[in-house]
């Protein structure tokens, strides 16, 4: 097949078959030399299915691939890397007990014997540093939160410079300072005659960076198109099929009280380091605050802290005027607090387990789920079929295996079970992180009509654009401190994103002395 001159990727004819699912169907997606070209496409368009063919991990059951205008058969992730392709998977490939740096070595076939690991942290750590993307080489992998786990399998491609580079989501973890850094390196890279195909949700970023943009839906392509020929809401609409106009529901300005008050919390991380530092914040009754902040500045320890899970060394934490500081988890969900964890299938659920058997697990204790010693599979079988048609959970069936469900309906029914234990506090963790448009808009909704129910919201998530439509105020944190907390009327987003990146916030500082 005659090759068309600048491309140096050319995928003709890809379909893919699953069991009972077609997951590419007659796909034709090309990639210029020196170009960024964005792929969209909702959950279970395809868009890993074609990525993962392009990078060894599947076999296509029809069409061709071309690079630099030779055919080739990936057939490993390995023969992907010696053709010059890497991609950044959306979960992730590291071992958990290796070092930051021996995952990014690893599999390389230099050097064969001897390993000189501090020349090669240095470089890592180089190299991280050029990109904007904070590392400690020495850190394992298990001591990392989701997102800097992220920035790992981004500096590990990079590393093996690769012409071709495949990144899925990358400025889910960067600052707006950070983001605009790595769009600069992606010019410079596109300059040299790299490509980039850049997977992404969030559809101001393809409108900024992007040269083209092919959109999938179901498995075909839906357009493929230059970004100055089209518009956000026209890629949002060739997403979903139809006309698309984002909604929320509309925020009830409620009388509030304090629910959950944070003073001078101090807590040490996994690395033995200080992962809290007198951290202190209040969230009201009908409020949602947005926690805003680089991923792995004390994120996480803070909602360990609050549910019970990690212990604080020094501080107090209150729940309606009731000290729960150290409590155990048990005693924590039983004071009215629910918790959607950043890891919804690792933390969140148990994906081998039925539908019915993640609902239980939250409610097993209940009166409501027993009968005396035993579970009352009816009453859980009755609230796991409302919580389906309440929260439009698309499923096989309730007795279906979790982890066969999408992204976003895994994040839909387990925020259904939060809430249906009437929480007083809910803490929802990077709540649409990997969701498509569509499934986002919906878990947003869901938390707009808790906080107008009097619910005390605590948000967490690396998205700025959705931390300033969803929270009433928002604070930000950095290596475990609060930089500020901002009203409304206060947000500009360089001033959030200097927050972010540890410069002080004056007005704040003053406001406390």
């Amino acid at each position: 097949m005659p090759q068309e001159d600048g491309n140096i990727v050319e995928m003709h004819g890809i379909t893919k078959r699953f069991p009972g699912v077609l997951a590419n169907e007659n796909v034709t997606f090309c990639v210029r030399s020196g170009e960024i070209h964005a792929l969209l496409g909702e959950n279970g368009a395809g868009k890993s299915t074609l990525m993962n063919i392009l990078s060894g991990l599947y076999k296509p059951d029809e069409g061709e691939i071309f690079v630099k205008g030779k055919r080739i058969q990936i057939g490993s992730p390995r023969h992907a890397i010696e053709a010059g392709i890497g991609m950044v998977h959306q979960h992730f490939r590291l071992v958990e007990n290796f070092s930051v740096a021996e995952n990014i070595t690893l599999g390389m076939s230099t050097p064969r014997f001897l390993l000189d690991m501090a020349a090669i942290e240095d470089e890592v750590l180089a190299l991280s540093k050029e990109y904007g993307l904070q590392l400690d080489p020495k850190a394992q992998i298990w001591q990392l939160s989701v997102g800097e786990q992220q920035r790992v399998e981004i500096v590990k491609m990079l590393y093996r410079r690769a012409d071709v580079l495949i990144l899925d989501e990358p400025t889910a973890v960067l600052t707006p300072q950070e983001t605009r850094e790595l769009f600069a390196t992606l010019e410079r890279m596109k300059e040299t005659g790299r490509s980039i195909i850049f997977i992404t949700h969030k559809l101001e970023e393809v409108m900024q960076v992007a040269d083209r943009v092919t959109v999938l839906r179901a498995g075909r392509v839906a357009a493929t198109a230059d970004k100055t020929d089209v518009t956000s809401r026209q890629l949002a609409s060739l997403m979903v099929g139809k006309e698309y106009s984002p909604t929320l529901p509309g925020k009830t300005a409620l009388e509030t009280a304090p629910v959950l008050t944070l003073s001078d919390v101090t807590a040490y991380g996994d690395r033995g380091t200080v992962a809290l530092d007198g951290v202190s914040l209040e969230v009201k009754a009908g409020e949602i605050l947005g926690i805003a902040g680089v991923a792995g500045n004390g994120q996480r320890e803070l909602t360990e802290v609050i549910t019970g899970l990690r212990k604080t060394t020094s501080g107090t934490i209150s729940l309606l005027g009731q000290d729960i500081t150290n409590r155990t988890p048990l005693e924590v969900i039983n004071s009215g607090v629910s918790f959607v964890p950043e890891d919804r299938y690792g933390t969140g659920m148990a994906p081998n387990l039925s539908l019915v058997d993640n609902v239980i697990l939250k409610s097993y204790r209940t009166r409501i789920m027993c009968k005396g010693p035993f579970i009352n599979y009816d009453a859980a079988r009755r609230q796991t079929q409302g919580l389906v048609e309440q929260f439009q959970v698309k499923c096989a069936g309730i007795y279906s295996r979790a982890r066969l469900l999408s992204g976003g309906n895994a994040q839909k029914l387990l925020l259904g079970r939060e809430i249906s234990s009437d929480p007083k506090l809910l803490i929802a963790a990077y709540p649409t992180r990997g969701l498509d448009i569509g499934a986002a808009e919906a878990i947003r909704s869901i938390l707009i009509n808790q906080r107008n129910q009097g619910i005390a919201i605590l948000l967490i998530s690396e998205d700025l654009e959705e931390l300033m439509r969803l929270s009433d105020r928002i604070a930000i944190m950095y290596e475990g401190k609060i930089m500020g907390t901002l009203d409304r009327d206060e947000w500009d987003i360089e001033r959030i994103g200097l927050l972010m990146a540890g410069v002080r916030d004056v007005q704040h500082e003053e406001a406390l002395t």
